[in-house]
C-alpha cells in the first residue's frame, strides 16, 4: 500500500490520522494519505520561518537545483504520467501532456532565477539631485503558501512552488486532497534535484481543517490560491494586508464566425472542450457559432466524436476518463438532462457510468439554463448561435467572470473588436479559450482571479523589490 506521508522539517513523516484514498475510475484504494493535526500545521509553518532565515540559497543554485528538477522529471516521465492516471482519473494522453508542459514550467523558472533583477531608477532627472544614483533589488518575500487543485496536479503545483523557490522563498504545499500521490512525487523530485529539504514542506487535508490554520497562521508571507471564486474570496477576506495570488472560477467561450477555418478550429475546441474530461476552468465550455455554420459545426462535432474511447485512462486510446467523483458526474449529468428537458438538443453523448459522463454536446441552448450560466467542470460543450458578434461578446461578458476567451476568423477587424470588446485575462484570436503557454502571463479579471501565474511574473509577485539609493560623500 501507497503511503502519501508529511513532509515537514527536511524529511518524511506520518501525520494525526490516515484515510483512504480510491483510484478515480477503479474505486479501489490505492494509498493511504496522512493528514495533520493542528499542532503539526503549527511547527510545519514555524520550521519554515526559522529555514528561510538560516538557509543561503544563491540565484545560481536554485537555477541549478530547478534545472536539474525539469531533467530529471523528463527522466521520470512515465511514471509521473502513471501516478497522475491514478490520482487524478485523467487520461494517459492528458497526463503525459501535463508532465511535457511542467518540465518546461520547471525550466523556465530555474532561468529566470538567475535573472531576477532590479533597474535603475533615473533620480538625477529631479531637481537639485546630483551625485545620487537609486536602483532596485529583489529580496525573498517570506514563506510562500501553495494552495492546488485536483486538476493540474503537477503543472499548477509546479507554477507555484517553482517561482516561489525561483524568487528564494520557502514554501508549503497543500495540495488538493483528492491528488496527493502527485504532490509527493513533486517533492520526492526537487529533493533529488537539490532543493534545501528545510525550505520545503507538504501537507495534505481539506479547506476547512488544513486549509483554515493555514491562513489563521501569522506565518505565510503569500497565498498562491488555484480554485473555486468563492474560497478564493474567502481567503482574500482572511489574510489581510498579505499578499496572494488567486486564479479562481469561469465560464470560458470561444466563438467561431462565418469565415472560420472549420477542419482546423473543430478539432482544437473537441480537444479544449475535453481534455481531462472538461475539468479545466478554461475549458471551452460555450460555444457561440454564427448561425451560417452552425449546422455543419454541430454536425463536424458529432462526426469528431464519434466511436472516441471513454472510460478506463489507463489504456492509451481512452479519450475522456472519470471525472474526479461520482458525485461529480451525477452533477453533470443533472445539468444536461435539466437542459434537455428545457429543449436542448443533445448532439452527442449525454450518458454516465458512475463517474464517466461521455463526451457531450449540446445545440439550441438558452441563456437561462445551468449548463449555460454555471461552470459546469464536466465533458460537456453547449452551442449557442448567434447573428451579430457584438451581440455575442456582450452575452460574453454578461458573467462575473473573465478568464480567457477565444474567437476563430480571417477577419482582422472581428478579431480586433473581440480583443478589445471581451473583458477578459487573455483573448486568443484563431484559438480556444484553452490555450495556453506556459511562459506566458495567465490572469483573470472580475471574480476569475487577481495577480498573475507564469514563471517570469510570478517570481517578481513572490518577491519583496526595494530602493536603494546612494549619495557620493
Amino acid at each position: 500500500m501507497r503511503q502519501a506521508q508529511l513532509f515537514t522539517a527536511g524529511g518524511w513523516r506520518d501525520g494525526d490520522s490516515v484515510e483512504a484514498l480510491p483510484d478515480k475510475y477503479t474505486g479501489e484504494t490505492v494509498a493511504e494519505v496522512h493528514y495533520p493535526s493542528r499542532p503539526q500545521t503549527e511547527a510545519a509553518l514555524a520550521a519554515l520561518a526559522d529555514a528561510q532565515q538560516r538557509v543561503r540559497w544563491t540565484p545560481y543554485e536554485r537555477y541549478q537545483a530547478l534545472a536539474r528538477a525539469s531533467e530529471l522529471l523528463s527522466e521520470r516521465a512515465d511514471a509521473a504520467a502513471r501516478t497522475m492516471v491514478t490520482d487524478s482519473g485523467f487520461t494517459l494522453g492528458d497526463a503525459r501532456r501535463e508532465v511535457d508542459r511542467a518540465v518546461q514550467t520547471l525550466l523556465l523558472c530555474g532561468e529566470e532565477a538567475k535573472r531576477l533583477a532590479g533597474e535603475m531608477v533615473p533620480i538625477d532627472g529631479a531637481p537639485g539631485v546630483r551625485d545620487r544614483l537609486a536602483f532596485t533589488v529583489y529580496h525573498p518575500l517570506g514563506v510562500v503558501c501553495a494552495i492546488t487543485p485536483f486538476n493540474s496536479p503537477l503543472n499548477t503545483v509546479l507554477h507555484k512552488v517553482g517561482p516561489a523557490l525561483a524568487a528564494g522563498n520557502a514554501v508549503l504545499l497543500k495540495p488538493a486532497s483528492q491528488t496527493p500521490l502527485t504532490a509527493a512525487l513533486v517533492i520526492e523530485l526537487l529533493l533529488d534535484a537539490g532543493v534545501p529539504p528545510e525550505l520545503m514542506a507538504m501537507l495534505n487535508g481539506g479547506g476547512r481543517t488544513v486549509g483554515q490554520w493555514l491562513l489563521e497562521s501569522p506565518v505565510p508571507a503569500f497565498y498562491a490560491f488555484t480554485g473555486s471564486t468563492e474560497v478564493g474570496e474567502h481567503i482574500h477576506r482572511s489574510i489581510g494586508l498579505r499578499r496572494a495570488q488567486l486564479e479562481m472560477g469561469s465560464i470560458s467561450s470561444t466563438i467561431i464566425c462565418d469565415d472560420a477555418d472549420l477542419d482546423r478550429c473543430l478539432p482544437l475546441c473537441v480537444n479544449a472542450g475535453f481534455r481531462k474530461a472538461g475539468q479545466v476552468c478554461t475549458s471551452v465550455q460555450r460555444l457561440y457559432v454564427h448561425e451560417a455554420v452552425t449546422a455543419d459545426v454541430v454536425a463536424g462535432l458529432a462526426k469528431l466524436l464519434s466511436g472516441k474511447k471513454v472510460g478506463d485512462p489507463a489504456d492509451p486510446d481512452t479519450f475522456v476518463g472519470p471525472l474526479i467523483s461520482p458525485a461529480e458526474a451525477q452533477r453533470v449529468e443533472s445539468w444536461t438532462r435539466g437542459a434537455a428537458a428545457q429543449g436542448a438538443e443533445v448532439v452527442a453523448g449525454g450518458q454516465r457510468d458512475s463517474a464517466v459522463v461521455s463526451p457531450t454536446v449540446l445545440a439550441g441552448v438558452t441563456p437561462d439554463m445551468t449548463v449555460m450560466a454555471r461552470e459546469i467542470f464536466g465533458p460537456v460543450v453547449v452551442v449557442r448561435g448567434f447573428g451579430d458578434l457584438e451581440q455575442a461578446i456582450e452575452e460574453i461578458n454578461d458573467t462575473p467572470y473573465g478568464l480567457a476567451a477565444g474567437i476563430f476568423t480571417r477577419d482582422l477587424n472581428r478579431a480586433l473588436t473581440a480583443a478589445q470588446r471581451l473583458r477578459m485575462g487573455s483573448v486568443h484570436i484563431n484559438e480556444t479559450s484553452s490555450s495556453r503557454v506556459d511562459m506566458m502571463p495567465y490572469t483573470g479579471v472580475k471574480a476569475s482571479g487577481l495577480g498573475k501565474e507564469g514563471p517570469w511574473w510570478a517570481i517578481r509577485e513572490m518577491s519583496e523589490e526595494r530602493l536603494i539609493t546612494m549619495q557620493r560623500s
